[in-house]
């Protein structure tokens, strides 16, 4: 099989999982939101941003320095997950440590420290979740992965519905995400072993110590990454309180729900890309060159229609008024998931080219810049300014990252460009029409999709390599 058709077949294993995923996740974030309210969702939301920030010290970037080397060298797979299972494992003792020290220091109450240890384990149970899923990806075997997400979903589902329901309150529905993540625990771990690998147990401390150091970096990122996406929920609940924060939280989710696509095709590209850098740069870059296209063309059109029925999409999924507040946030965050499938692109390229350190320090500033003009954005702008922060952040590491793969010498073909322009022209375009036309949200859709692709395919978006994939995926050649 072609590695064009690998990596579509082990998409598709993820996409239709995922699809399926977006419906529900969309349906309980709204449910939940409705039934919790401002101040309750809230709350929600500061544990579940508390305990994504230390999720990092659950595995210290391990993982994703497994998922690479052993994509390069499946016959290590063995020895490194029976190293990293109990070494995770104790890291996962010390993350439930230290959140709970950092609640005390910061004077929560009761509901929300219980909440927030509840997030945490099920944070650590994703942790493992997370390490297995990688080797699924690294073996290029995502049904695994995609059989587990379907599991996810449909008890997820199920569970937050019980609480709802039932009335069993926040913590109903903090336990439907604890112990739907347990179970796919379990599934996972048994695919693993009976599919892909039988982890070999050691306690092997000089392995460890030289796992956790080569890992550092992507440890260092993924703690930057988190305060930097995280943050500023903490400080929205800190400075301004619960209103504000659940505000922004139930934009901030149904945004999330958008980078779903995102997720499933780095998740797939990552270890193609670190075995194209060690075997033909030349399918690094152009598979580079091809994830920014592929997912902007997707992004670009979504993000401008957005913006123009914000008021309609939030009061169609959140009818009580007191979220009405939550249009504005929403037209400024959207702008945040086109520039988060950039820099996301950019990062599998670093990554993969073992430039991890370049993605350390790009997000160390930032995540300061993130932190202090918040300091500034938040007391004066409350949750539109927490938004402005987001977008203005992601615009200084799309150009930092921009900056550094040129000084490496990856530097993208002007096609890329060219066609980037034709997305922009078209989205630009489907704007136009919504303001003259003033259809309805729901006709708009197939009308602008229609469009859309009308206006691309004139203005010739697809080249001889575009057809070439599409005839890989069906196969054509």
């Amino acid at each position: 099989m072609s590695q064009v058709k690998s990596i579509f077949n082990n998409m598709g294993w993820l996409f239709i999982p995922q699809i399926l995923s977006s419906i529900c996740g969309f349906i309980w974030t709204v449910l939940i939101a409705n039934y919790l309210g401002v101040n309750g969702n809230g709350i929600l939301g500061f544990a579940i941003s508390l305990s994504e920030i230390l999720a990092v010290t659950t595995d210290f970037g391990i993982s994703t320095h497994i998922v690479r080397h052993v994509s390069t060298d499946y016959s290590q797979a063995p020895k490194y997950l029976g190293n990293a299972i109990p070494l995770k494992s104790l890291f996962g003792i010390g993350t439930f440590i230290l959140t709970l020290i950092i609640l005390i220091i910061l004077k929560t109450d009761e509901l929300t420290i219980t909440i927030t240890l509840l997030f945490t384990i099920e944070m650590i149970i994703n942790s493992f979740k997370g390490l297995f899923n990688g080797c699924f990806q690294a073996f290029e075997e995502g049904k695994y992965q995609g059989i587990g997400n379907i599991l996810t979903t449909a008890l997820l589902f199920i569970f937050i519905l019980i609480a709802i329901f039932t009335d069993l309150g926040i913590y109903g529905i903090t336990l439907a995400y604890v112990i739907s993540n347990l179970i796919v625990l379990v599934y996972t771990y048994g695919a693993l072993r009976k599919h892909i690998a039988r982890p070999k147990f050691e306690i092997n401390t000089t392995f460890w110590k030289k796992l956790t150091i080569v890992a550092l970096p992507f440890a260092a990122t993924g703690i930057l990454y988190s305060i930097y996406y995280s943050i500023d929920v903490i400080m929205l609940k800190a400075l301004v309180g619960n209103y504000a924060t659940g505000i922004y939280n139930a934009t901030y989710k149904l945004v999330s729900v958008l980078t779903l696509f995102y997720s499933i095709y780095t998740a797939v590209i990552f270890p193609v890309m670190s075995k194209f850098f060690k075997n033909d740069e030349t399918l690094l870059i152009v598979s580079f060159e091809k994830s920014i296209k592929y997912l902007m063309f997707i992004i670009i059109p979504l993000a401008f229609a957005t913006v123009y029925y914000s008021a309609d999409v939030i009061h169609l999924i959140y009818p009580k008024g007191e979220f009405a507040n939550a249009s504005s946030v929403l037209n400024i965050l959207i702008w945040t998931v086109c520039l988060l499938f950039l820099s996301g692109a950019c990062n599998i390229l670093l990554n993969a080219s073992h430039k991890e350190v370049a993605v350390t320090r790009i997000y160390l500033i930032a995540a300061t810049f993130n932190v202090v003009l918040n300091l500034f954005m938040i007391p004066k702008y409350s949750y539109n300014g927490a938004a402005i922060t987001t977008v203005l952040s992601d615009i200084i590491i799309v150009l930092l990252q921009s900056y550094v793969i040129y000084k490496l010498g990856f530097r993208p073909n002007k096609r890329l460009y060219k066609d980037l322009a034709k997305i922009i022209i078209g989205s630009i375009f489907i704007s136009i029409i919504l303001n003259v036309l003033h259809m309805d949200m729901f006709l708009a859709i197939p009308v602008s999709i229609t469009i859309y692709l009308i206006i691309m395919y004139l203005l010739n978006i697809l080249d001889n390599d575009d057809k070439y994939v599409i005839k890989e995926i069906i196969g054509k050649n």
